[in-house]
C-alpha cells in the first residue's frame, strides 16, 4: 500500500510539473505505452511493463581452414508481452556481408560473403522447412500456431556462415585471428511500443538486442586461444598446466600478468593438444554474446578489486603493439573509474576483455579496438569510450538502431570526463574540441541542425554521427553543468536505477532526469533535442558604467548551453564569472547580466569552452 501512495504521489507530482512547463512531442506509440501503463510519466517503467528474453544454449565450431562457423543452438523464450505472437522475427546481422543487403557504407569484394544457411529450425519440437536462402538481416517466420501471451517456447536452430576476409565488426582480423560477433542467429526484440523489431542492419548503426541468459561451447582446433563475453567456465580442460595457474593467477592479483608469450603460442606450449578443444563461457541477462579466437596473438590478464567483487581483465594483441601492452593496465583504470567517479555505478559484469582488431568497437565484456601504438593519448581515449558503453546500451538496454545518442552520446561524455583525470582538463578538452566538436559546429550543412530526437535509423552520413556521438554528449555536459554534479548524478542514479536491464526510451531519459532532480527540466529537452539549434553566442552589447557592467547576449545559434565571462582589466588584472544553461531558462533568445566590476575593463570575451561557437569572432568587445 505504502509504494501505491508513494508511486501517485510521484505521479502527480510530475504530471504537474508537466501541466506547468513546456510540453514535450510524444509519438503516438509511445503515448499508447503511456496509455497502457508499460511507462510512466515519472519516468519509471510502468505497473504494466514487460520484456521477454531468452536463454540460449549454444555450441559451436569455428574451422579456420575453411573460414566456416557452423552451430546448433537451443533457446527457451519467454513471451512475457499481453500478446498472442503469430509470427517470430529472426536477426542474423551477419547476413549484411550478403551481396544483396543494405548497406550504409562501400565495402570491398572480400568483405562479401554468401551469409547463413539456415540448417533446422524447430518450435516446441515441430519442424519448420525454411530456405534462408533469401533471408536479410531481420527475417519474419510465420508460425504455424501462435507463441501464447505470457507463455513460453522452445526454438532449436542448426545453421552455418562464412566469415569475412575483410574484418571490421566482426571478421577475419588476420589469418590466424577471428572475432566472431553477431555469430548466431537470435530472436529479435519485441517491446511494448513497437512490437517486433524489423529494421535491417545496414553495418552503420548498432544494436537492439533483448537480455538474455548464454551458455556457449566453442569448438576451435588445438593451439587457437579463445576469448568471449562471460566467465571462463572450463580453463582447466583447454589450457596446458602453467598457463593455467598464469590465467588462475591473474584472477586474483593487480599485477599484469603474460598468461602466453607468443613463443609458447608459437611452440604448442598454450593449448591441450587434443585435435579440437571446447571452451565453455557462461553470461546472464545480457543483451549479447561474441568472441575471438587466435592461434598467434599473445595474452595478457590482470584484475580490478571493486567493492563486491573482483574483475577479469585481459588482453589479445600482436606481439609487440606498443599502445596493447598498455591496455590492461588502461582497462583497469578505467573499470575503476568509472565505478567510483561518473557513473559512479560498479561495473557489472565479472570480465573485460580487449582484442586488437580494427572495428573500434563495443560488446559486452569485450571491446574490439584498432592500434594506435604512436599516440597512447588517442590509444586510451578509444579503450575509455569503448569501456564506457558497458554502462550505455549494456547495462541499460537503450534501443541503439533508432536513438544511439542514448548510448554514444554518454560513452562521449564519460570519454571526456575520465579523460580529464588521465591527460589533465586542458589536453583532455583540446583532445576533445579536436576529435568530437570542432567537424560538428564548423560544417553549416543542413544535416548537421536535424533535431536530437531524429531516429538514427533515418540518418545519414555525418548527420548521423554528430548527432549520435557530439551533440548528445554537450547534451549531457551542459545538463551535468546546469544541475551541478550531486544532483545531477543523483538524478543519473535514477534513470539508471529505473531502467537498469530495462528497454528505455528518449522519453524515459527525459521523465526519469525531471523526477530524479525534482525539477521540470522539459524547457531543456525542448532546447536540445527537439530543435534545430546549433552553438553560437554573440555579445551584442556592451554598456560599462563605474562600478558594474550590463552584457546582453544573443543566443543565435540556439542551444542552452554554459559559458565564461571573462573580464580583461586595463590594470592587467583578469575575471572569470560563471554561469550555466540556467541562464537560458526565461529566454532562450537572449540574454541581459549585470555584472559588478572592480575597475576599468578594457576587453569582454565570451568563452565557451568545450562548446565551440560557429562564429567566435562575435563574442570578444574591446571597450
Amino acid at each position: 500500500m505504502k509504494i501505491k501512495i508513494l508511486f501517485s504521489l510521484v505521479y502527480v507530482f510530475t504530471c504537474s510539473l508537466l501541466a506547468h512547463g513546456q510540453e514535450l512531442y510524444t509519438p503516438r506509440h509511445i503515448k499508447q505505452a503511456y496509455q497502457k501503463e508499460t511507462r510512466s510519466l515519472t519516468g519509471a517503467p510502468g505497473a504494466n511493463y514487460w520484456q521477454n528474453r531468452g536463454q540460449y544454449t549454444i555450441q559451436i565450431t569455428v574451422d579456420p581452414k575453411t573460414k566456416i562457423v557452423s552451430g546448433q543452438q537451443h533457446i527457451v523464450y519467454e513471451n512475457n508481452s499481453p500478446d498472442a505472437l503469430h509470427d517470430l522475427v529472426i536477426h542474423f546481422a551477419n547476413n549484411v556481408h550478403k551481396p544483396t543487403a543494405a548497406r550504409a557504407s562501400d565495402v570491398n569484394t572480400d568483405f562479401l560473403t554468401s551469409g547463413l544457411k539456415l540448417k533446422s529450425f524447430k518450435l516446441n519440437g515441430q519442424v519448420y522447412g525454411i530456405d534462408s536462402k533469401e533471408w536479410t538481416t531481420a527475417n519474419r517466420v510465420k508460425l504455424k500456431q501462435a507463441i501464447g501471451a505470457r507463455s513460453t517456447v522452445t526454438v532449436d536452430m542448426e545453421w552455418e556462415y562464412p566469415l569475412s576476409l575483410s574484418s571490421d565488426r566482426e571478421g577475419q582480423i588476420d589469418p590466424g585471428t577471428y572475432y566472431c560477433a553477431y555469430a548466431y542467429p537470435r530472436i529479435a526484440v519485441y517491446d511494448d511500443y513497437n512490437g517486433w523489431d524489423m529494421l535491417e542492419h545496414n553495418g552503420r548503426q548498432e544494436f537492439y538486442h533483448d537480455f538474455n541468459d548464454y551458455q556457449v561451447e566453442i569448438r576451435v582446433p588445438k593451439n587457437f586461444v579463445v576469448w568471449a563475453t562471460g566467465s571462463f567456465l572450463n580453463p582447466e580442460e583447454v589450457l596446458q598446466q602453467d598457463i593455467l595457474q598464469r590465467f588462475k593467477k591473474s584472477l586474483g592479483t593487480d599485477q599484469v600478468i603474460q598468461v602466453a608469450s607468443l613463443k609458447e603460442m608459437q611452440d604448442q606450449q598454450v593449448t591441450k593438444q587434443q585435435t579440437w578443444n571446447s571452451w565453455k563461457f557462461k553470461a546472464d541477462h545480457i543483451s549479447d554474446f561474441c568472441f575471438a579466437l587466435s592461434n598467434h596473438y599473445v595474452w595478457d590478464a590482470s584484475s580490478v578489486q571493486l567493492k563486491t567483487k573482483r574483475v577479469s581483465v585481459q588482453a589479445a594483441y600482436l606481439n609487440g603493439t606498443k599502445d596493447f601492452e598498455q591496455y590492461v593496465g588502461w582497462e583497469r583504470y578505467c573499470i575503476d573509474w568509472f565505478s567510483k567517479h561518473w557513473p559512479g555505478v560498479e561495473y557489472p559484469f565479472t570480465t573485460m576483455t580487449a582484442v586488437q582488431g580494427f572495428a573500434d568497437m563495443e560488446y559486452p565484456m569485450m571491446v574490439n579496438d584498432s592500434s594506435v601504438p604512436d599516440n597512447f593519448m588517442d590509444a586510451r581515449q578509444t579503450v575509455d569510450h569503448e569501456i564506457a558503453h558497458t554502462y550505455f546500451p549494456f547495462y541499460m538496454g537503450t534501443n541503439e538502431t533508432r536513438y544511439a545518442f542514448m548510448d554514444e552520446g554518454w560513452a562521449t561524455a564519460l570519454e571526456l570526463l575520465i579523460g580529464i583525470e588521465e591527460n589533465g582538463e586542458e589536453a583532455a578538452k583540446q583532445l576533445f574540441k579536436e576529435f568530437r566538436v570542432q567537424g560538428w559546429i564548423q560544417d553549416p550543412a543542413t544535416e548537421q541542425d536535424q533535431p536530437l530526437i531524429s531516429l538514427s535509423s533515418q540518418l545519414s552520413g555525418k548527420g548521423y554521427g554528430n548527432n549520435a556521438y557530439i551533440k548528445s554528449a554537450l547534451s549531457y555536459l551542459a545538463l551535468k553543468d546546469y544541475l551541478g554534479d550531486e544532483l545531477f548524478k543523483k538524478a543519473l542514479h535514477h534513470y539508471m536505477d529505473n531502467w537498469n536491464g530495462k528497454h528505455p526510451t528518449p522519453w524515459d531519459y527525459f521523465y526519469s532526469f525531471n523526477t530524479g532532480s525534482g525539477k521540470n527540466l522539459n524547457w531543456f529537452w525542448n532546447n536540445w533535442y527537439f530543435s534545430n539549434h546549433y552553438i553560437d553566442l554573440k555579445l551584442a552589447k556592451v554598456d560599462q558604467k563605474k562600478k558594474g557592467m550590463t552584457l546582453t547576449i544573443e543566443n543565435a545559434g540556439g542551444f542552452a548551453i554554459p559559458f565564461d565571462v571573462i573580464l580583461n582589466y586595463a590594470d592587467g588584472q583578469k575575471e572569470k564569472v560563471h554561469f550555466t544553461p540556467q541562464v537560458w531558462e526565461k529566454n532562450q533568445s537572449s540574454i541581459v547580466l549585470k555584472l559588478k566590476t572592480k575597475g576599468q575593463v578594457k576587453e569582454v570575451v565570451l568563452d565557451n569552452d568545450i562548446f565551440m561557437d560557429y562564429t567566435g569572432d562575435d563574442n570578444r568587445v574591446r571597450l
